[in-house]
């Protein structure tokens, strides 16, 4: 599908989604929610999919809100607001819950929505001059439909500072806090996201969807009779499993597995 505010790139498996209004550092409006929201679906029920890239072009990662659109937004009944506000917290979702793996590559600025981008991924990776912020506040909103994606990737503590206190704060905050899990120098950053995704693609596809539904079915769960045959069951089922099988053959006979990018 041709874009206008995005580029989209397939190669070696990965699908690689731009964002592309470097004019406005990738600000968000309806139309690149609409358009990020099929271009993650499209990748996430494609089979030559391995691993999706969200990215930006330009000097920013992704500037928050487009203005023009907050304005128009200032205009809506409220009805409207609901349904406009939910499509960003359904791209989240899609983001979040897609069977691949999801990393973001965040250079400059990730604020507001943004970093609810950046914190919906499974996976962030971050040049060393990246800088985050969580505005809202400053302009009398919350950040309510990000909230969730950030609250699980710095956790509710450093959640409390950052959405009060709207303070700017760098990668190397970002990455002691736990929101990003790799940073790098600017002319590091592609080589680091590609160690990482060669990790990633040397996974089995259904394994890692598996896994990051297990990662959301386990979080919060007490551990208890239930939770122990729920978990039993899962891997039961991956053993008898077709990748499951191919997994444990490739193992014990030193080859590797069919879904290898070498084999």
């Amino acid at each position: 599908m041709s874009y206008q505010t995005l580029e989209t790139h397939l190669q070696q498996g990965v699908a690689v989604i731009w964002m592309n209004r470097p004019d406005v550092r990738n600000a968000l409006n309806a139309q690149l929610i609409a358009e990020l929201s099929d271009a993650v679906t499209a990748a996430g029920e494609d089979p030559d999919v391995r691993a999706i890239v969200l990215a930006g072009r330009g000097k920013a990662f992704c500037a928050g809100a487009d203005l023009n659109w907050m304005k128009q937004a200032a205009a809506y009944t409220p009805a409207e607001n609901e349904a406009d506000s939910l499509r960003l917290a359904q791209l989240l979702r899609l983001i979040a819950e897609n069977p691949k793996p999801t990393l973001a590559r965040v250079h400059g600025p990730a604020f507001a929505g943004g970093l609810g981008l950046v914190t919906a991924c499974d996976i962030a990776v971050a040049a060393h001059e990246a800088t985050f912020c969580l505005t809202e506040v400053r302009i009398g909103l919350i950040p309510a439909m990000i909230s969730p994606y950030v609250i699980r990737a710095m956790g509710a503590r450093a959640a409390s500072r950052y959405f009060l206190s709207a303070e700017v704060f760098d990668a190397a905050e970002a990455y002691r806090i736990g929101m990003v899990q790799e940073i790098a120098a600017g002319d590091e950053l592609d080589g680091t996201v590609n160690a990482m995704l060669g990790a990633l693609l040397q996974a089995g596809p259904r394994a890692l969807a598996d896994t990051k539904r297990l990662i959301r079915d386990m979080t919060g769960r007490p551990i208890d009779e239930a939770l122990a045959r729920d978990t039993a069951a899962r891997i039961a089922a991956a053993r008898a499993g077709d990748e499951g099988r191919e997994g444990i053959a490739s193992f014990l006979e030193k080859r590797r597995p069919r879904w290898h990018p070498e084999s």
